[in-house]
């Protein structure tokens, strides 16, 4: 089944049900610090499994556009991909395992017409206190015997490792505040022979190649505390599906790069590199992978650079361009094409803006030939012996030159270039040591995520509460004082400060950046009233409350007021469309104090401020 089908059933199957369609989140999440991209469908719902009221109600369903970064190194191999679209529905504190098991095992069997024999499950096993999850196995036992097929020989129970699910991975692993929970999952078995390199025995999480995770339903009931785990106020289910894996298992191609949706844009690789794909699998998958990532996430308004989700960018165009460069490609052009051509059905916006994104890409590869080139004039300038500078051009390296693992990974650091794109322009190092630099920096790198990922506005802390609602504040301010044509582009809040994203085309004087901070302050000081509404659309936009009016919103979106409107209160001071969570009155924000201001580029400025 092509892409847009297997959507449409999906859709289809779950409204049928009692679910709403709410609409595909943006790639890059809004008040969200935990992450860089959303990787999941579930990610912008945390605020609602968490207990808040959503605006559609308790039975959701969507396609999800994610991106995973710590997928990028696998790519290459026949299932991995870094963007992907995920399928997903949930029960927000409404249906649980009894309506959500036998329901997904309908919709794989009867709608998408998967052979059940083809399918085998995993079920949780415990943890600590949480306890071996023996109603799903029952009801996968009662939904096997159904069609005749031995459940003994398709169940299959794993520990924590395997079937949990959060955003942070394991339980040990999740910092205090967030929600997570047990799951079942469900493998695809294809038609190959077991290699016993990978195990004397194969079994759904054997790397073999048999079995493909095509599923997964979780069980959101617990949130991580101090003393460990505690029910949520409501039991919520959080499904999952894989769309290009479900596209594999429905064509029975155990190659995702040979499925429907990827086989055409492999054969635009071929034709314009005049090479072979079974001969050049790795460096077409990436090509394909990579290329594919790159132009949704240039469509989020996100451009290369050395920072966040700029520098993911940028380094999977550079792994691309490495790649294509190998195939011998000259024209990017073709495969530009074919990707937009295949995606335009289930996300036609990539068709208005193809002329921004070729010229991104386009420009980065431009960007790419300089970096290189500095790169050997670093060298050369500590290597004199590696080649010499004439006419003003640089020769090439000659032969091969041994470098130092500093001066590699400082070309690493301050060039972007990988290990392998080092040695590809011609220089050897120490990769032992290399590696030991890498893994202090990565120690670093990880220290900061943690810090980062523990002051996120999804763990609801106290002082990240505070952050929040200081930034509906700052907005209105900043409108107050440069113009009502301001508006947030992003920002990202954590317990020790606030960062705060808004179009503008110069640098705040030193007057407008103390009439910002003098407005918030006074409304701090007046302990003005937080609430929200939920309410029609169009109701929102008559009462003029601020937000991009793009496909998220839909029929009921959710509105906070800071300062009414409520009996005895004139209109309210900041009105937003927001999912929260926010503080009950302003005056529980005991300071705002902004510490700095700076360019993102043009017309757009970065304000950081301290809240207490």
């Amino acid at each position: 089944m092509k892409a847009g089908q297997i959507v449409d059933e999906y859709i289809k199957f779950f409204e049928e049900r009692g679910h709403v369609r709410i609409s595909n989140s943006p790639l890059v999440p809004e008040n969200d610090p935990t992450t860089l991209f959303t990787s999941s469908g579930m990610q912008p719902l945390v605020p609602y499994l968490l207990g808040e009221p959503h605006p559609q109600g308790k039975r959701l369903v969507n396609v999800q556009n994610s991106f995973r970064a710590q997928d990028i190194d696998e790519i290459g191999d026949n299932r991995h991909t870094t963007f992907f679209r995920m399928l997903g529905n949930w029960s927000l504190g409404d249906y649980f395992k009894k309506e959500e098991i036998p329901w997904l095992f309908e919709f794989l069997t009867k709608k998408l017409n998967i052979n059940p024999a083809k399918l085998y499950v995993t079920v949780f096993d415990g943890f600590e206190k949480i306890k071996r999850d023996i109603e799903s196995e029952k009801i996968w036992r009662t939904l096997f015997e159904s069609v005749n097929l031995n459940p003994d020989e398709r169940t299959f129970f794993y520990g924590a490792d395997k079937n949990w699910w959060s955003r942070a991975g394991e339980p040990k692993d999740m910092p205090v505040g967030e929600p997570g929970g047990p799951d079942t999952e469900v493998f695809y078995q294809f038609d190959v022979s077991h290699d016993e390199k990978f195990g004397k025995t194969c079994h759904p999480n054997c790397q073999c190649g048999r079995f493909l995770e095509i599923a997964n339903s979780v069980f959101m009931q617990y949130k991580k505390t101090k003393n460990g785990f505690e029910e949520l106020p409501q039991k919520n289910v959080d499904f999952g599906g894989g769309l290009e894996r479900l596209i594999a298992a429905t064509e029975n191609q155990q190659d995702i790069f040979q499925t429907s949706l990827f086989a055409p844009i492999i054969t635009t690789i071929e034709n314009t590199t005049a090479k072979n794909y079974a001969l050049n699998q790795k460096e077409m998958r990436v090509v394909a992978d990579h290329m594919i990532a790159s132009v949704f996430i240039i469509a989020n308004n996100v451009r290369p650079s050395n920072k966040e989700q700029g520098y993911i960018l940028r380094r999977l165009l550079r792994r691309s361009f490495d790649n294509f460069d190998l195939l011998n490609g000259e024209d990017i052009n073709s495969v530009l094409e074919k990707i937009i051509d295949q995606y335009k059905d289930t996300d036609d916006y990539l068709v208005e803006k193809f002329a921004l994104i070729k010229n991104v890409i386009l420009e980065e590869g431009q960007t790419y030939k300089r970096t290189l080139s500095e790169a050997k004039k670093f060298i050369r300038k500590k290597y004199p012996s590696t080649g010499s500078e004439r006419a003003g051009s640089m020769d090439e390296i000659k032969g091969t030159t041994e470098i130092s693992a500093e001066d590699a990974f400082s070309l690493y650091t301050s060039h972007g270039l990988s290990p392998t794109q080092i040695e590809s322009l011609g220089f050897t190092f120490d990769r032992q040591k290399f590696a030991g630099l890498m893994g202090k920096h990565q120690k670093i790198s990880r220290a900061g995520a943690k810090t980062k990922f523990a002051g996120g506005l999804a763990d609801h802390s106290e002082a990240t509460i505070k952050g929040h609602t200081a930034t509906h504040l700052m907005h209105q301010a900043l409108r107050d004082v440069l113009g009502n044509q301001v508006h947030q582009t992003g920002s990202n809040i954590t317990s020790e400060r606030v960062r705060f994203d808004f179009n503008f085309e110069r640098k705040l004087t030193e007057e407008e950046r103390r009439k910002v901070e003098e407005i918030v302050r006074q409304r701090i000081k007046e302990n003005l009233p937080v609430h929200f509404e939920i309410m029609p659309l169009s109701k929102a936009k008559e009462i003029g409350a601020i937000g991009l009016f793009d496909e998220k919103y839909q029929e009921k979106v959710k509105v906070y007021f800071v300062g009414g409107p409520e009996p005895g209160l004139d209109k309210a001071y900041s009105v937003e469309f927001c999912g929260g969570p926010h503080v009950r009155f302003t005056g529980e924000i005991k300071s705002f104090k902004i510490i700095k201001e700076e360019s993102l580029g043009k017309n757009n400025r970065r304000i950081y401020a301290e809240v207490e």
